[in-house]
């Protein structure tokens, strides 16, 4: 059985990731999909999806903090920098987020009821 963590660490190509794009782009503006947006968010998350998002809170941080300029580098210079972080900090990246993992899990329900109370708001 593919699991969520299986999916989220799926390496695709930088062409295929720029079709994927242009695909999410129009899918995004779609009603239907503003919809399942809106019920994702007063959900809560599963556990897997909790620990990708604090591993990918986790890699942005390292990256502001050794790699200021990482967003005016090239894709190619990009790949070789995440590939640089994960070698050096790898286990240090896994360790910090574990920690964000159970942050985020202790926040989850403010996030749940604040979206909530946005949603009721905006009706």
């Amino acid at each position: 059985m593919i699991t969520f963590q299986d999916l989220m660490e799926k390496k695709v190509s930088a062409v295929q990731r720029r079709k994927q794009a242009r695909r999410m782009a129009k899918l995004a503006k779609s009603p239907t999909f503003q919809k399942k947006k809106q019920r994702a968010l007063i959900k809560f998350r599963t556990a897997d999806k909790i620990d990708t998002a604090a591993r990918k809170k986790t890699i942005a941080s390292f990256r502001k903090r050794f790699y200021p300029q990482y967003s005016e580098m090239s894709l190619q210079q990009r790949a070789i920098v995440d590939q640089k972080l994960l070698q050096k900090y790898g286990k240090k990246i896994d360790k910090v987020s574990k920690k964000m993992a159970m942050r985020l899990k202790k926040d989850e329900a403010g996030r749940v009821a604040a979206a909530k109370a946005a949603l009721r708001d905006k009706l």
